[in-house]
């Protein structure tokens, strides 16, 4: 598809100066949101540059979502004829002021020792596994348990009469 020149570079000072693109999948659309083009010159534009490489592609929900890649940028620095010092805002870093939270759910970094809900996982020995009583408790000696079979007819239920 011929896209005019000045369209052409519109386009590709957006996707350098921003790093990202989107774009709605309607081919009839009069103008893109962001830049000031047909979206069907964008899409083209973007879809041209995704087969050599430059731009990486995820379409979800009727939307394509363009990603500068290395190789994009090396391309778009060149087309542009712009300096190495110039980057896109996606590597541009931020400073941060202060440190982020610590946990998600409060917010104020105070956290439980044993971590979740249910507090350390050494609690889950309780008095079960303890209780002496029972056969095969900690005090039972090996050797002493023995099963005794009181007839039955599977699930503890007697045999039916008449048999």
């Amino acid at each position: 598809m011929l896209i005019p020149k000045a369209d052409r570079k519109k386009i590709h000072e957006h996707i350098f100066r921003e790093g990202v693109l989107v774009a709605k999948k309607d081919f009839n659309l009069p103008k893109h949101t962001d830049i000031d083009t047909k979206n069907l010159y964008v899409i083209k534009a973007c879809q041209s540059l995704t087969s050599r490489g430059y731009l990486k592609t995820q379409f979800s929900w009727q939307y394509y979502y363009y990603t500068l890649t290395p190789e994009g940028l090396d391309y778009l620095r060149e087309w542009l004829h712009l300096p190495a010092e110039i980057v896109p805002a996606t590597h541009v870093k931020q400073n941060r002021s202060h440190a982020p939270p610590r946990g998600m759910l409060g917010g104020d970094g105070d956290r439980r020792p044993g971590g979740g809900r249910g507090g350390e996982r050494g609690d889950r020995d309780g008095g079960y596994r303890r209780r002496g009583d029972k056969e095969g408790g900690k005090d039972a000696q090996p050797g002493e348990f023995q099963p005794q079979f009181r007839g039955g007819f599977g699930r503890g239920r007697g045999a039916p009469a008449g048999q």
